[in-house]
């Protein structure tokens, strides 16, 4: 089992920035995909960032391309999402999710994901 717990999350005004945290604990893989997703209530969950851990490779949902980044660090066990020029758009719940098998899709969407965060909320005010 593994385990993922967000932070960072908060509020800022438009063109602000913000990092999140996710900390991995518990079964761990070397190779995997791992991603931030965000749901805003009524709305399905959406693919935000994406990140294959054996290689760096990432995936950025158009919305957001030039402005957030996604990193891992792999000695601490721990995905980042760097946010830098917030929109209002950009409010919703923020989770990390984590496939947990080497073969998964940087564009898989949800159903790719077996393991997620509680998340942690980014409000965006204009």
């Amino acid at each position: 089992q593994m385990h993922l717990a967000e932070s960072g999350g908060g509020s800022v005004q438009s063109g602000g920035s913000l990092r999140l945290s996710c900390v991995a604990s518990g079964d761990t893989y070397s190779s995997t995909c791992m991603g931030w997703f965000r749901q805003v209530p009524g709305q399905p969950r959406e693919g935000v960032a994406h990140i294959y851990t054996g290689n760096d490779k990432t995936y950025y949902a158009t919305s957001v391309e030039g402005r957030f980044t996604i990193s891992q660090d792999n000695a601490k066990n721990t995905l980042y999402l760097q946010m830098n020029s917030l929109k209002p758009e950009d409010t919703a719940m923020y989770y990390c999710a984590a496939a947990g098998s080497p073969f998964c899709s940087l564009r898989g969407g949800t159903n790719e994901y077996t393991y997620w965060g509680q998340g942690t909320q980014v409000t965006v005010s204009a």
